[in-house]
């Protein structure tokens, strides 16, 4: 059964209505035991950095999502899930994130991105960087376009380049999926990426 983590960062409901749409059990929760006995394990998330990581320090979480990794049970960050499994974010100085990966969250700078506009919301492809990842599966299969649904300010820029599944272009090319061994993150939104994002999902969901 899927973990749907609850720490009062929001975009819950939409993840857990695609879940239900693909057959899945799933449970939302704060509580570190009943997430630790997950099959699986979805941290969603909009919002602050700096408020986000209050809140998982707040609600004991920071130590389970290390225990998670370690224990290789599957997990997936989405947007700002992805974000706080790096070191730091430009969004809140000073503020450490998880670690569990080295790298640091930019923001969008109109010296880069030029005229475009900052939230970068909307539809954007990807371009698949990691073979057998749950992206470059789902990506693989008959009549899969490569659109998926964003809404951010900032972005991952990680040294760590082999963990990178997936890049997008907006004004400049940003990292915009992860995965290493059963920790899998993307920026964009599967629950809002029509069938694409289902089959995203899909692939995470029959990982193991």
């Amino acid at each position: 059964m899927t973990c749907i983590i609850d720490y009062k960062a929001g975009n819950i409901s939409s993840v857990a209505n695609a879940l239900k749409f693909l057959g899945e059990e799933y449970y939302i929760t704060s509580d570190p035991d009943e997430i630790k006995g997950a099959g699986r394990v979805i941290l969603p998330g909009v919002g602050s950095f700096g408020d986000a990581i209050d809140n998982m320090k707040h609600c004991k979480l920071c130590n389970v999502i290390y225990d998670i990794v370690d224990k290789k049970i599957p997990f997936l960050g989405i947007c700002l899930g992805l974000q706080l499994l790096f070191e730091e974010s430009e969004e809140s100085p000073g503020i450490p994130g998880l670690g569990v990966f080295k790298g640091k969250i930019r923001g969008f700078r109109s010296s880069d991105i030029g005229k475009l506009k900052v939230p970068h919301v909307g539809w954007n492809s990807l371009v698949d960087c990691k073979e057998d990842s749950i992206i470059s599966k789902a990506l693989r299969q008959p009549d899969t376009n490569p659109y998926v649904y964003f809404v951010h300010s900032f972005y991952l820029d990680t040294p760590q380049t082999e963990i990178v599944s997936a890049e997008t272009e907006y004004g400049i090319k940003f990292q915009s999926a992860i995965q290493k061994d059963n920790v899998m993150a993307c920026q964009f939104h599967p629950e809002k990426s029509g069938d694409t994002g289902l089959k995203i999902l899909r692939e995470f969901l029959q990982f193991n």
